[in-house]
This record gives structure tokens, sequence and C-alpha cells, in this order.
């Protein structure tokens, strides 16, 4: 006979052994990591470095206001275009790319303006006006270039040289510039109320042309424009709910904050009570779906056209043709009575990991009892995190904004050999470029450079995003190995809570920052680095999705699927990792080993406490967000009679109502992420527990006395010696 093979007991890693001299987090403990420390603060400093580099060669004023042909800003102070704040294209029919508007390079002459066109008008209209009211000019002069005043040069004349618009047409200002103001009525494209219009030449067209002039995915641009300008007057409204009802809406984060505190406060009496119900309930749900498809696979046991089996009929797009078949019943029926039967034996087997997990968030309630100051630490979190993400969109406004203005050479003739060629626009006109091709000018295109600093602008943005991400995993890091410090440190307390040591929170939060730093660093190294492919596998996945090639689609998706397995499970392992470094102050690979050792060999422990902690946590944060959802549904729709003159008057009542629901799943997040850490940190000390100690008066059990009697253990007292 074969001998069966077995796995050593050192297999996962050898069990916790005592140490006489442990009480908790150890206090005595030397930096860990100290290379990845160095690395760390002199990335920061580089990072600084950076930040500064591209503040000095960077404006944000070239991505945030607009410039004209000249490479002016519209509303630029101490210019001629000051009181100028919006741009306005000479022929926007020219900007045949729809993206061309937005980077300030469509091919026509972009002109500096104080307001809008409020109507129609064409330059052989204002011609033919000018000979009886002077006022026609005076208005159609704005939106020429500064400094032309001949109002009788020729049509020709004006568009070869660029002098005004041919017409214009009424227009709104978006995004500080001036796009038509299409509006539709009843299903018809109008511009001021009308459908057709007369073009540069004289000839009438119809409103559809400006639309259709720049091909179809114009179309879809002009169609997004005319939404969001249709939503300037929602918004406004917007603005006012929000103006009439923050003090409302405020109230009702308060509220989420105290119901949330007191939920988790609760746990202690209510998590047993909650699970088992759920259990139960789904148990008898499951018991009474295998009864109705008996029942329905009884009734039609006796139809002659109910025995047809599913192969028979085929693929069917309506489904209700297969539940007039007893087969389908039939397999209903006995797919059910398997779960059934697999959730009654787990739940047999597992009886004594499921009172384990109630009894672990038992605890987990307590310990948060006892260090309140735990829920408010995600605010210093928080805080880290808005300055994190503020100095990186800083600095990558500065980048994308840094470089000189670009001029290149813009022609009417479709045919001109210098076309989009650099230019310069002091030497311009004494080069032949005019002569080879009439009415060509030297027009600002973007903003770039050939320097180095400019040629490398990319790779910069590269690393501001990963130095980003670093950063930002390293906060999470940092409050993570807070959190289980001074939950730990009630674990390991032996008589709670008198053995808690004073302000736990602060110091493990000093102990995190002066010893492991660079142990917190590398783990938010390594996640950083897996995140940062996955953005550049979507960022792929994006400019592929168009693309014809089967094979590199199914290869893109096999690597986004790996990789966001391994940024989950490379999260699950620095988590642990994190409280076995707020414990034993280990570096960052020996925490990881130990904790993956100690969690393999309690694994289905492991899993049935996950399991059961998501289960409850989202249970929680569902019936938090929804039942102040509610109240806030019946307060705003004046539907509580008490209260019913303090709501103010809104347009949109959903506005605070989806606010009031929304903020409040983000705060009781918040609160529950603290009971999560706090309760995994309980579970990995538990496993410690058991592995180190055996109950007697030198080695005597720390954990609570119902796990004790879940497992019968019991700690022996010392007794003191008898008297002589």
């Amino acid at each position: 006979m074969a001998r069966k093979t077995e796995i050593p007991s050192s297999y996962y890693g050898e069990p916790q052994k005592f140490d006489p001299t442990f009480r908790g987090p150890i206090h005595n403990r030397s930096c860990t990591d100290v290379l990845c420390c160095v690395i760390f603060i002199i990335v920061i400093l580089g990072y600084i470095a950076l930040g500064t580099v591209a503040w000095i060669h960077g404006d944000p004023r070239k991505v945030v206001y607009p410039t004209d042909s000249h490479g002016q800003f519209c509303g630029q102070q101490g210019t001629p275009n000051a009181n100028k704040a919006i741009l306005f294209y000479f022929n926007i029919l020219q900007c045949a790319n729809p993206a061309v508007l937005i980077n300030l390079q469509c091919p026509t002459t972009q002109l500096c303006v104080s307001k809008c066109p409020d109507r129609f008008a064409t330059y052989l209209d204002m011609q033919y006006n000018y000979r009886y009211n002077k006022s026609h000019w005076e208005y159609y002069r704005q939106f020429c270039k500064p400094g032309f005043d001949n109002p009788r040069k020729s049509v020709a004349q004006v568009l070869r040289d660029e002098d005004c618009p041919s017409m214009i047409v009424p227009s709104r200002p978006f995004l500080q510039r001036c796009f038509p103001d299409f509006i539709t009525r009843n299903g018809t494209l109008t511009v001021a109320n009308k459908t057709d219009f007369k073009d540069g030449l004289g000839k009438t067209r119809s409103v559809t042309d400006l639309r259709d002039a720049a091909k179809e995915d114009w179309t879809a641009i002009l169609g997004g424009i005319t939404a969001l300008l249709d939503a300037k007057e929602v918004g406004i409204k917007i603005f006012e709910d929000y103006a009439s009802s923050w003090y409302w809406i405020l109230i009702g984060l308060v509220i989420t904050m105290v119901v949330s505190l007191l939920f988790i406060l609760l746990l202690r009496y209510t998590a047993g009570v909650l699970l088992w119900l759920v259990i139960f309930g789904v148990i008898a749900a499951v018991g009474y779906g295998i009864w109705h498809c008996y029942w329905e696979f009884s009734l039609l046991q006796g139809k002659p056209d109910a025995d047809v089996t599913i192969s028979d009929i085929g693929f069917q797009t309506d489904f209700r043709v297969y539940l007039q078949l007893s087969q389908t019943w039939l397999i209903f029926m006995i797919s059910l009575a398997v779960i059934e039967a697999v959730v009654i034996i787990v739940l047999i087997f597992l009886r004594r990991r499921v009172r384990i997990a109630i009894a672990l968030l038992k605890e987990g309630s307590k310990a948060i009892g006892y260090i309140m100051t735990a829920l408010f630490y995600p605010i210093i979190t928080f805080f880290l995190l808005a300055v994190c993400i503020a100095y990186w969109a800083v600095t990558a406004v500065f980048l994308a904004s840094s470089g000189d203005a670009v001029y290149k050479v813009m022609s009417t003739q479709p045919k001109c050999q210098y076309a989009n060629l650099t230019c310069d626009p002091e030497t311009f006109n004494k080069t032949n470029v005019t002569k080879v091709c009439p009415g060509a000018q030297c027009t600002f295109a973007f903003y770039g450079g050939e320097s180095v600093y400019h040629r490398y602008i990319f790779i910069l943005q590269l690393c501001n995003l990963l130095i980003f991400l670093w950063l930002v995993n390293f906060t999470i890091a940092l409050g993570q190995c807070t959190l289980a410090g001074a939950f730990a440190s009630y674990y390991w307390a032996l008589k709670k809570p008198g053995d808690i040591p004073a302000c736990p929170l602060f110091a493990s939060f000093g102990r995190a920052i002066r010893y492991h730093t660079g142990s917190l660093a590398f783990g938010a190294l390594i996640l950083s680095i897996v995140q940062f492919f996955r953005i550049i596998l979507e960022y792929l996945d994006h400019k592929l999705k168009g693309a014809q090639n089967a094979f590199a689609r199914f290869l893109l998706c096999c690597l986004k699927c790996c990789f966001w397995c391994l940024e989950h499970f490379i999260k699950f392992m620095n988590r642990n990792a994190y409280i076995m470094i707020a414990i034993y102050g280990k570096s960052f690979c020996t925490s990881a080993r130990e904790a993956f050792f100690l969690l393999m060999r309690n694994v289905v422990r492991v899993a049935v406490l996950d399991k059961v902690t998501d289960f409850l946590l989202f249970l929680g944060k569902l019936l938090i967000s929804g039942s102040v959802g509610v109240l806030a549904f019946f307060f705003f729709t004046r539907k509580i009679p008490v209260i019913q003159e303090e709501v103010p008057s809104l347009n949109y009542y959903w506005v605070p109502l989806l606010t009031v629901i929304f903020g409040s799943y983000l705060v009781a997040h918040g609160f529950f992420n603290v009971y999560a850490m706090c309760v995994d940190t309980l579970f990995l000390c538990f496993l410690v527990d058991l592995e180190r100690n055996n109950g007697s008066a030198a080695r005597p059990y720390y954990m609570s006395s119902e796990l004790r009697s879940i497992l019968n253990k019991k700690n022996v007292k010392s007794r003191p010696g008898k008297k002589k």
C-alpha cells in the first residue's frame, strides 16, 4: 500500500514560542527597514524638488484661461485683454476636430472678447447697414482684430487677412469660450429661435449646418455642450438648494456619527443575535424555495406539454417558456436542496468557529468602548490624504502647464506646404511663407518646448503618480499600524481596563513613526508598484478598445485580472503585517512571513471571521445609511408634521437627500473601518495567545472568558502558600 503523505508540522512555520517578558506591544524596540526609510525620505525631498521645479516652470493660467492667437491670456491683468476674458473663434466651422476647441489648436483666428455675440450678423450686412446706421459697425468691430477700422474693406480682403469674422452667430460662454447657443425645441435644433441663417457670403443655410459642418463626432461634442449649457440653470438651482439646506445636511451626518457609534458599542450585545437570525433566515428561505419548487413540479407533473425536456426546446430568449416545464422546477429543487444541505453541514462543523467570530466581534466592541479616541483617528488619515491629493493635483497641473508658447503656420489654403510648421511671430513677416501661401499667419498653437525638462515632462508625470500612490498607501499603513498597536494594548492587558496603558493610541502612533517608518514605507511601495501597473493597464485597455486584435485584448484582460488579484492579496498581507509590526516591532518581511504562517495555520478560522465581519459591517452600513436616508426623505418632503415649518424651501428635494445618504454611508464606512481593524488585531492576538499560552499561572490566557468557555480553556489561579 502506498504511504499517505503527511504535511510536516513546520510546513506553515513554527508556532509562537512563549516569552515570559512579553506583556503586549513591545516598548523597547529598534528601528526597522532603515534603508527603506532613508530612501523614502530622499524620495519625499525629491518630490518637493519636483514640485518646486514644476512651480517655477509651470503656469496654471495656461490650463485655466484661454489663449488668443498672439499667445496672450484672455482676461490677464496688465495687457490689452484685461477686460476681455472670453475667447471668440472667427470661424468655428473650421475646427474640424472637436478636441481642438479645448486644446486651443483650432485653425482659425482666435480673439479675446468681453462678451459673446448675441445676434446673427454678417460682414456684408454690416457694410450695407453702415451707410444708414454706424452703430452696426460699432457692435461688429468688437469681434474684429484690435486696430482694424475700415468697414469699407471688401469681404474677400477681410477673409484673406482675417481682420474680421465673415459672420457671427448668437453664442454663450462655456469654459470661457464662445459656443453657438444651441437649443432644441420640440425636437428641432435652433439658435436664437431660428432654424436658418445667412453665412458670410450671403447664402441662406440651415442651423444644422453649424452642427454637421464638423463631421459626426463634432455633433456629439455640440450635443454635450448644449446639454451642459442647458444644465447651467439646473446647477444654479442645485447650488441654491445646498445653500438653504447645508445646516440640515450637517445635522444628518452628525446623527449618522452618533448612530454608528451606538451600533458599534451595542454589537457586544447584538452581534450574535443578528448573525444567527440571518443564518436561520437563509435556511428558512432556501427551505421555502425547495417546497415551492416541489409544489410547481407537482402541478406540472400531469400536464402533457410539461414533460418536454429542456434539451428538446433548445435555447429560448423568453425565460417564461422554461417555467412551464416540470424538468426546470426539478432542477431548481435539487439545486436548492444541495445548497440547503451544504449550508447545514458547514454550519454543524463550523459552529464553534462561528461562535468564536461572534465573540471576537463582541470583544472588538468592548475594546472601542475603552479606546474611544480610535474612532476619530480617521480624521487624521483624511487630512493627510487630502494634503497628498492636493499636492499631487497641483504638481500635475504645473507640470502640464510647463512650457513656452509654440506658434505654427495657419493657412486657409489646404495645399500650403508650410501649414502646421513651427514659426516665429517676430520674424514671420520677413519670410516667404506669405508669398507662397497668401493669407497665412503665424498663430499660437499650444505650450511646449525642446529642452531636456520639456522632453521628459511625461516621465515626470509618471513619477508624480507613483510617488503619490506611495504617499497615499503609506498614510493608510500608518493609520492601520497605529490602530493595531492601540487595540493590541487592550488585548494584552490581563486585567481590563486596569492594565490598559494610558493614551494607547498616541503611544502607538509615536512607536509607528519613530521606529517603523521604513517598514510601513516598504509595504506601501510594494502595493504602489502594483497599483501603478494596474493604472497603466487600464490606460492601455482604454486605448485598445477599438483594436481588432482579439489576442491582445484577451491578454490585456488576463493581465488586469491577475494584477487585481495581486493587489487585493498584497493589501490583505500588508494589513496583517502591520498588526505584527505594531505588536512585536520586527521588520516588514519578518512580520509578513509570521503573519502569513500564523493565518495559514488557522485558515478556516480566518475565512469564517472574515466573512462574518464583512457581512455584519455591510449590514450595519446599509442599515445606518438607509435609516438616515428614510428619515431625511420624510423630513425634506415635509412628511413629519412636527417640524414641517422648519424644512427649507427647495427646488429639488433629492439634492440634499442624496447628499445625506451618500455622506452617511461614508461616515459609517469610516467608523466601521476602525472597528474592522480592531477585530482583525484582536483575532491575530487571539491566535498568538492560543499558541503561546496554556492557561497556567505563569502563562495565562489573555482572551476573554467567553472565548475561553467556547474553547474549553481555563486560567489556573495561583494559590497562596499555606501558613505554618
